[in-house]
């Protein structure tokens, strides 16, 4: 099938990780999208987390070519009059602009929204902030790290000791700055494509991740901030079917048995069928005495063989259980091949 985004013209004025990915999925979709640079260094991800034969070679960084893959590059000194023309000269045959720098940049170098605005009424401009374009927090520079720790989703991430992890998945970054910016971007394009006018879209990073921070909300709604923390709610490991367990070869396997029927499976494999009675859908304590010691009776069982053991017995049953892969086992994974046929 032709990709649905066929013929979209896309500005990317976006650099390291949300933007770049944002305009990547976009150009997955079909979207014709044009990456601008500054002259020199371009985008900072082209030397960060180089290799030594990408230095070596002189090549920008894997982290640079994976985010930006399928686009079309320009180089543009914005605080140059030539620039500045150049610019808004594209932008009159661009239906997506998307920028990341802080709110008063774009304005400041004379090519802010209004300007574009004036230059194509239907242009759809998206601008992925930290913080948001308004506010005492506009301006304040931040990575994904702060942003989850303000949305109080970092909070979550913790340790079984409360201890917050910091993720090698840049959940703010990705979830609340690039997918949320394609949403955004995909509603205003159908808004425009439909006959209306141009739209300005800001999307917070922070303030997407306190949205999603769903499990939290409904927390605090029950008045049960205490089911926030590690091993004291329903998906944060106060259950026993739904946690993590180590294997005999210091490996893990995710159990996500949440509903009573892949319980009772999975119990019966583990040959231990009365467990199947301590279920939090029938009245187990989540986080309670029952549930942590139940989770460890599971762990010990666990512990008898390895995890693909496991796996060989588990996995033919469809219990909601799953191996944790390490990324290149994930990469060579059957699933993944099948997706990229």
């Amino acid at each position: 099938m032709t990709p649905s985004l066929t013929g979209l013209r896309v500005l990317d004025l976006t650099r390291l990780l949300p933007g770049p990915v944002a305009t990547l999925r976009l150009a997955e979709l079909g979207a014709d999208v044009l990456k601008i640079e500054p002259p020199g260094e371009g985008d900072y991800a082209r030397a960060m987390l180089q290799s030594e034969a990408d230095r070596q070679s002189g090549a920008p960084s894997a982290f640079y070519r994976i985010v930006n893959r399928g686009k079309r590059q320009l180089t543009l000194d914005l605080k140059t009059d030539e620039g500045h023309a150049k610019l808004i000269e594209l932008a009159r045959d661009t239906d997506v602009l998307v920028e990341s720098f802080r709110p008063s940049v774009m304005a400041r170098l004379g090519v802010g929204y209004d300007v574009l605005l004036e230059a194509n009424p239907k242009l759809v401009y998206c601008a992925i902030t930290g913080y948001g374009g308004e506010g005492p927090f506009a301006d304040k520079a931040g990575h994904d790290l702060n942003y989850l720790a303000y949305a109080g989703v970092l909070d979550q991430l913790a340790a079984r000791d409360g201890t917050p992890i910091a993720p090698n998945f840049q959940l703010a970054d990705l979830l609340g700055g690039a997918l949320c910016a394609v949403m955004e971007i995909l509603a205003a394009a159908w808004h425009v494509a439909r006959g209306g006018d141009g739209r300005c879209l800001n999307v917070s990073m922070t303030h997407a991740m306190h949205a999603h921070n769903v499990m939290a909300h409904i927390a605090l709604a029950n008045d049960n901030e205490a089911a926030t923390r590690a091993g004291a709610g329903l998906l944060n490991g106060g259950v026993p079917c739904y946690d993590v367990y180590r294997t005999r070869d210091d490996r893990f396997i995710a159990v996500g048995a949440l509903e009573l029927k892949f319980w009772r499976t999975l119990c019966g494999a583990l040959g231990r069928p009365d467990w199947a009675t301590r279920h939090w859908s029938l009245g187990q304590a989540i986080g309670q005495a029952d549930a942590a010691q139940l989770s460890a009776e599971v762990a010990a069982c666990f512990r008898e063989r390895t995890r693909d053991e496991w796996m060989g017995l588990l996995e033919p049953l469809d219990c909601c259980v799953a191996p944790v892969l390490a990324p290149a086992e994930a990469a060579a994974h059957p699933l993944f091949a099948l997706a990229a046929r």
